[in-house]
């Protein structure tokens, strides 16, 4: 019999502190009777109290799980060995500098997580661990790993990411039922091609490193499907001639030039394909041979053309493109959404002949109310289009024709709507992009808030003043474009939606941002306060080295001045960065 703790109530309190997360207090040193909960028998029979031999959970079981976060641990004893059943032992957030050897003595370990504290270096008795699976080193001070590490066989999860690693052990090779791998935010310059051996790795993230080329030899994991490599110095996209898994590939904010066919010829797997904030010129026709692309990102590159055939891939459903000096599209097109920009694109291909584009002929066994229902664009391109008809209400019928078909764009643009269509959260299981541009609605009903997939909101040239704090739960939002509303200040959910990337909210009133709320937005690439209310721009948001484009022109604060920024984002950002205060 096995517990993470006993069965019975302590009233002693000397577990009080096990398996909770966040405790009433934190202690510095953990009492010694702690590591004893195995060996010594506990206050309450000490007290004469009558137990039955059910009740005598000390003599029937040994602690399992042990968890210890979110103290101000400043070391572990020694007698950790006591506990020698744990299979589990968390003391993330914490203040240790160090871990004891007695580590290697808990053969039974299965997790250990140790992230977010102050580890310089790890104990060789680590690498004695030999059923561990997960091991969570994330937030430390690593300025290296032991070169031994490939000896921990069974290891299925590892997390090294924010340290100060500058390589990797060879032995990495050596750890064949790794399945996640994460390098996030170190100082690699490169990767051991040997990292190939990973036969059942699924997952590796290498995001914000300083790595310029990536070994052709990983082009041989087999089972890879995820591959990060974001905020590096990649100048070209890798080969990957035997990745048939690869399902996402997310290499933006990088300086990749070109993106040839070499680049994408094998990638028939792929569903993502993350290219934004580089220096792409242009995209090759063999693009379409992605037939399974759900999502292309090539926002904020020099790309000033499109082949035509882009719109020929079956399972589009979100393109961004925005940043880019695209000369043969109309801005107009562009801002009205992924699989309007698609249809013309088709409609562009020469000698296609009547094409799948084309809606089902109206016949005689037509219904008249099913005669401005496309059937054939909710079926095939998952859209659901009922824009500039300048109507009060969306037909019933045109959610009743969407059945049980999974709609991916919806598209209610250009009428005269006073509020969000409540059906809409019928879709709420398949709809990823909404456009609700152009017409009068004065707030943001719950309904839309339940659109868990949504990663693209249009909500432009509306009467909006304020966003309802149940957008919260629009994880997944990436864009939203509030432009041309009526916020007075800027919407205190959106600090809140960790993927957003682009924020447009130009000619609006908005009074003053929150620079450190900002800073905390990961991902934002994109922030739009053209033409708004502005006095003042905080010199603090010249922290958010993350912003590629932040346009503030429009606005009557007197510094930075006009010719500051004329000279783009970086200098704005610079020049604030310097005004702040010592």
């Amino acid at each position: 019999m096995s517990s993470e703790i006993p069965s019975k109530p302590i009233r002693s309190g000397i577990l009080s502190r096990l398996g909770v997360k966040a405790p009433l207090f934190a202690v510095p040193v953990l009492p010694p009777h702690v590591w004893r909960i195995n060996v010594d028998t506990p206050e309450e029979a000490q007290q004469n109290l009558s137990f039955g031999a059910a009740d005598r959970w000390w003599e029937q079981t040994d602690l399992t799980k042990l968890i210890l976060a979110s103290n101000k641990l400043q070391s572990l004893s020694e007698d950790v060995q006591l506990l020698p059943a744990l299979t589990v032992l968390d003391v993330h957030d914490n203040q240790l500098t160090s871990l004891p050897s007695a580590l290697g003595q808990l053969e039974n370990l299965q997790k250990l997580d140790v992230s977010h504290n102050k580890l310089q270096s790890l104990p060789e008795e680590l690498l004695q661990l030999p059923r561990l699976r997960s091991l969570l080193l994330q937030h430390n001070e690593l300025s290296h790993l032991p070169e031994g590490l490939g000896q921990l066989l069974s290891l299925e999860e590892l997390d090294v990411s924010n340290n100060h690693l500058t390589d990797i052990p060879t032995s990495f090779a050596l750890l064949v039922n790794l399945v996640r791998l994460n390098l996030a935010c170190n100082q690699l310059k490169d990767l051991p091609a040997d990292l190939s051996a990973m036969k059942s790795l699924r997952q590796l993230d290498c995001t914000k490193n300083y790595l310029e080329t990536v070994p052709s030899k990983l082009a041989t994991m087999a089972s890879l499907e995820q591959l990060y490599l974001r905020k590096n110095k990649l100048r070209s996209l890798p080969e990957f001639p035997s990745c048939k898994l690869l399902k996402e590939l997310h290499a933006g904010e990088n300086q990749i030039e070109i993106l040839n066919a070499e680049n994408l010829k094998h990638l028939n797997s792929l569903s993502v394909l993350e290219l934004r904030d580089n220096k792409i010129k242009s995209v090759p026709e063999e693009i379409t041979l992605l037939q399974k692309l759900e999502r292309l990102d090539l926002a904020n590159n020099d790309i000033s053309r499109l082949p035509y055939t882009l719109g020929n891939l079956p399972q589009l459903k979100f393109l961004a493109l925005e940043g880019n000096p695209l000369r043969t599209i109309r801005r107009d097109l562009l801002e009205k959404g992924t699989q309007e920009l698609l249809k013309y694109l088709r409609s562009k291909i020469q000698d296609d002949g009547p094409g799948p584009s084309e809606e089902p002929p109206v016949t005689a066994m037509t219904l008249p109310s099913q005669a401005r229902v496309n059937m054939h664009a909710i079926t095939s391109l998952k859209l659901l289009e009922y824009s500039e008809k300048q109507a009060a209400e969306i037909p019933e019928e045109m959610f009743d024709a969407v059945g049980t078909n999974p709609v991916a764009t919806v598209n209610f643009s250009k009428n005269q709507l006073k509020e969000v269509p409540p059906r809409i959260v019928e879709l709420k299981d398949s709809v990823c992009d909404v456009n609700l541009g152009f017409n009068k609605i004065s707030s943001i009903s719950l309904e839309l808030c339940r659109l868990h997939k949504l990663t693209h909101l249009d909500l432009r040239n509306n009467i909006l003043t304020s966003l309802p704090q149940e957008m919260e739960a629009l994880t997944r939002l990436q864009i939203i474009n509030l432009a041309f509303n009526r916020f007075k200040v800027f919407p205190s959910v959106l600090y809140h939606l960790p993927a957003l990337e682009t924020i447009l909210l130009s000619n609006n009133q908005v009074g003053s941002i929150d620079p450190v709320q900002l800073k905390g937005m990961d991902r934002l690439g994109t922030l739009d306060l053209q033409n708004n209310d502005l006095l003042h721009v905080p010199p603090e948001l010249g922290n958010c080295e993350n912003l590629r484009t932040l346009l503030l022109e429009g606005n009557p604060f007197r510094t930075p001045r006009a010719a500051i920024l004329a000279k783009g984002t970086a200098a704005v950002l610079e020049y604030l960065r310097s005004r702040i205060p010592t």
